[in-house]
C-alpha cells in the first residue's frame, strides 16, 4: 500500500518546451498537496508523470519502499480533466467496468453510487448526464475501488456548491483513513492542504 509519494529533482519537457524542472515533495500517508500554477506550467503533466503516463525529463518519482510499477498499476486513481466515460454506455455499465477493472466489489460499487447519489441515474446513457453528474460518476470509481493515492485535476470544477462540500467530505474520509491526495488546483481545496506552485 502506498504511504509516500516523493519527487525529487523532477522535470518535464513536451512538445520541445521544458514545463518545469528542480520540483520535489515529499507526501505522506494523510497529507492533501494542492498543485498550483498558471494555466500550461505542467500542472497535469505532473499528475500524469506521477501515474506513470508521463516521461521524466530529469529527477526521480518515488513511493517508498514500493516497486513503481505495482504502486502504479495498484495504488493510485487519476481522474483528470477527460473523465474517460463512453457516452452510448450507461452510468452503470461505465461503473462497473472501471470499478471491477481497478479491482472493486459488486458492494462497493453500490456504496460509492449511493454515496454520490447516482442511484437514480444509473440507467442513463452518460451523454444524458449533465457534467457534474459525470465528474461524480468519475469519481464514484475511486470509491468503488479504493487506492491509497488519488491523482486529482480541477476535482471540483463542475461541481455546484452541494456537491463540492460533499466531495470534500469524501477527500477527508479518504486523509483520515490514510490516503494520499494531489490534486492541481486554481481554487484552494476544500481540506487541510500543503501547496507546491509550479512556474514556467
Amino acid at each position: 500500500m502506498i504511504t509516500q509519494l516523493l519527487l525529487k529533482d523532477a522535470a518535464v519537457r513536451r512538445g520541445g518546451r521544458l514545463l518545469f524542472e528542480g520540483v520535489s515533495l515529499n507526501l505522506a500517508a494523510g497529507e492533501a498537496c494542492a498543485l498550483t500554477g498558471p494555466n500550461g506550467s505542467g500542472k497535469t503533466s505532473l499528475l500524469r508523470a506521477v501515474a506513470g503516463l508521463v516521461r521524466l525529463e530529469a529527477g526521480t518519482i518515488g513511493f517508498g519502499d514500493l516497486d513503481p510499477a505495482d504502486a502504479r498499476g495498484e495504488g493510485l486513481h487519476l481522474v483528470g480533466h477527460a473523465d474517460g466515460l463512453k457516452s452510448a454506455r450507461t452510468a452503470r455499465e461505465e461503473l462497473n467496468f472501471w470499478s471491477r477493472w481497478t479491482g472493486g466489489a459488486q458492494a462497493s460499487i453500490q456504496e460509492a453510487a449511493e454515496a454520490l447519489d447516482l442511484v437514480s441515474l444509473l440507467d442513463l446513457e452518460v451523454r444524458r448526464l449533465s457534467a457534474g453528474q459525470r465528474r461524480r460518476l468519475a469519481l464514484a470509481r475511486m470509491l468503488a475501488a479504493p487506492r491509497p493515492l488519488w491523482l486529482l485535476d480541477e476535482p471540483l470544477s463542475p461541481l455546484d456548491a452541494k456537491w463540492r462540500e460533499g466531495f470534500s467530505a469524501l477527500m477527508k474520509r479518504h486523509l483520515d483513513g490514510g490516503g494520499l491526495i494531489l490534486a492541481a488546483v486554481h481554487d484552494p481545496l476544500p481540506v487541510a492542504t500543503r501547496s507546491l506552485e509550479l512556474r514556467q
